[in-house]
Order: C-alpha cells, then structure tokens, then sequence
C-alpha cells in the first residue's frame, strides 16, 4: 500500500515527507526528484519566493545505493529563507511571536477559516502551513511514484489550456506534442495562446491583481481493470478527482469531457467499443478520459483543473482584523501572480500518487522484478480477453 505524509511550515527549517510502500529494487536518484522539483518553481508569473529557494531533494532513509530497500523513504526540502525567519518561526520560547504577526485575513485563504477552527489568534499559525508551499513535498513525493510508473511504461504529462481569458482548444491539442510544453514558460503548447498568456499575466500584475486558469494532465499507458467499481472510496475518479482538489486554490476538477458530456446525447457522448487480434479491445474518441464505472479502460487518462486565482493581492480587497473587528484591508504576504503552470506540475505528481497507489493495490509485490512479471502477465492477458 503506497501512502504518505508530508510536514514543514512555509518559513520553517524544511519541508519533509516519508513514504511507505515502494518496492524494493527500484532505482531513486536525487537529481530525478530534483528535476521536478525544478519544474514546479518555474512558469510565468511566479513570486519572488521562487527566486530564492532553490529547492533540492534530500532522501535520508529507504535507499542504499541507488536502489530502494522497501522500508520507508524519507525525504527532507531545506527551506533556504529559513535563515531569514528563524527567530519568528522557532519551536521553542524563544520565538518572537509579535514580529510578522498577521491579523488582516485574506479573502480566499485558509486564514480565516483556520483561525476559528485552532482558536490562533496569530494568522500566521495558518498560513504557514496552508501555504502552497507544502506542494513542493508532494511533488517530491510525485516525483517517486512517477519513477516507479515509468519503469512499468506509465507516463504522466500536463499541459495548461487556460490562463485567464485566454484560452486552448483541447480539441485541437495534439497529446502526442506534450513535452513541447517544457519549452514554454506558461506550459502551453500552443505558441499563439502561449503569448496571449504572457500578456494577460502582464496586465494582471500592473494591476496588483492575480489570475487562475485550468490545466490537463494525461496519463499515458494505463492498464485497464485499476480502480474499482465495488465500493465508492476505491473508485479512481473519485480519487483523482479528491487529489487534484487537494492543490490549493484548485476549484474544479473534470474527468474526459467532463461538464460538457451534460449537454450531449449519450450517442455522442460513450466511447464505441472495438476490437482486433493486435490491439485487444479499443476505442476510436476518448470522452470518458480513460475511466468507465471507476475504473481504467486501457485509454489515456485525461484529467482537467480549474484553479482559481491566487487569494494574495497587492491589491487588497476588504477585510476585517480578527483583533480589532474593525475593517482593513487584507494582509499582504510575498505571492505569485499567475502560479497555474506550477500546479500542472503539482497536478502530475498527484495523479502519479493516486496511479501507483492503484497499481501497488492490483499487482501488489515486495520487489520490483516480482511486480514486473505480474503486470506483464496482465497486460498479455487482456489482449487475449
């Protein structure tokens, strides 16, 4: 069973993460993690945060050289402002509790929320740790099960099709050009939109403003039957669609066609169904996004976002102060304009969290060779279905 658990402040020494579940005999090199760790910090519109953090993986148990041993994984982020907050955010009675303090709650934000839940009087309680910060462990944790993915031929890519009012035909995206989206600072493929994007972001930060968007992420390779159709919490759309949620500032989440299947008649909705000796059993359109009844179909899995913009404005929309109670303007706090480039990335790493976690519960296996061996038999199998 692959599962775990992430800890750290956005200020604090570090982000950590531990992970339990992967097979031994898998090969984990740093500079792999670190690759996507890298991804996440780039994108048009990013805060001046990414400028100064550089972030780098450091994995401190489950690997011995280069291989997984099957125990748990634990992987440490340094936060490099750390330096910069130490006396504020220390653990002990030495902290400087009135310094940075933040009573101004943003629209938007967790810090208002989260205060009458723990009763903090200080919002920075909150959002310290409700920071989208917290992402870049789940990316480190992504970055291990998308590792373990691809060594059994599962690839994860995403693309961003909205930025603000400007927009990508998904009907028109070539799927088979994705790492193209590498090559633009907002993760589209589209050159055209890519600098109507970059304008749009322009405008928004002349204005002290902040825009969302939505983005794709596609799941290549996908053997059918992970999921299931038994129970309502082992259903893979519901789970994909519970971990894209999960990214902060993420308000809506699609599988396929999604919302635009509610105003089409079923003919033009399912995916027909076809079969020959070399192929198995396929389909010609894709709509269901690679999921029927909550399962795989052996389609690609296409899942799509919306994500709001974000809730940090140097702009700031009114407030009241939890102190006081009298009106304020909203607290500022260093953020990005623009941050959906970043949350595709996000988005691959939690859909690869949610596929190896599906895989691990069909094909099982303590070791990798061993897992190899069944999900090749699988996949011979269900072409002879």
């Amino acid at each position: 069973m692959f599962r775990f658990l992430t800890a750290g402040e956005s200020h604090g020494p570090c982000l950590t993460a531990i992970i339990e579940g992967i097979p031994a005999g898998l090969e984990l090199k740093e500079k792999d993690i670190n690759f996507q760790l890298q991804r996440r910090q780039r994108g048009y519109g990013r805060g001046k945060r990414m400028e100064l953090e550089q972030d780098r993986v450091k994995i401190t148990s489950g690997v011995r050289g280069g291989v997984t041993l099957g125990s748990p994984i634990s992987l440490v982020i340094e936060n490099k402002d750390w330096g910069n907050w130490q006396d504020i955010m220390a653990v002990d009675k030495s902290a400087d509790l009135e310094a940075k303090k933040v009573t101004a709650p943003r629209p938007g934000h967790a810090d208002l929320p989260g205060a009458v839940k723990y009763r903090h009087k200080d919002l920075r309680n909150v959002l310290e740790r409700a920071s989208a910060r917290e992402t870049a462990a789940r990316v480190a944790v992504g970055a291990v099960a998308r590792i373990f993915l691809e060594s059994l031929g599962i690839n994860i890519n995403s693309h961003v099709i909205r930025i603000g009012k400007v927009a990508v035909d998904t009907g028109q995206v070539d799927r088979g050009k994705l790492a193209k989206a590498m090559d633009s600072p907002v993760m589209c493929i589209d050159r055209e939109k890519t600098e109507e994007m970059l304008k749009e972001v322009d405008a928004a930060k002349r204005e002290g403003d902040s825009l969302g968007g939505m983005f794709e992420v596609i799941a290549d390779n996908v053997p059918p039957g992970l999921g299931s159709y038994v129970h309502w919490d082992r259903r893979l759309d519901g789970r994909l669609a519970q971990a894209i949620m999960s990214i902060p500032g993420v308000k809506g989440v699609e599988i396929g066609i999604g919302f635009e299947a509610a105003e089409k008649p079923g003919s033009q909705v399912h995916d027909a169904i076809y079969y020959n000796d070399d192929r198995g059993f396929y389909r010609l359109t894709n709509n269901a996004g690679g999921i029927e009844g909550g399962m795989s179909n052996g389609e690609p899995i296409i899942a799509r976002a919306a994500m709001k913009p974000i809730p940090t404005l140097i702009k700031s929309l009114p407030s009241v102060d939890i102190k006081t109670k009298k009106p304020v303007k909203a607290a500022v706090e260093r953020s990005d304009v623009c941050a959906v480039p970043a949350a595709a990335v996000i988005g691959e790493a939690v859909v690869s969290i949610v596929l190896a976690e599906a895989v691990l519960e069909k094909f099982g296996g303590d070791y990798m060779e061993e897992i190899f061996a069944e999900v090749a038999r699988y996949r011979g199998y269900e072409r002879q279905v």
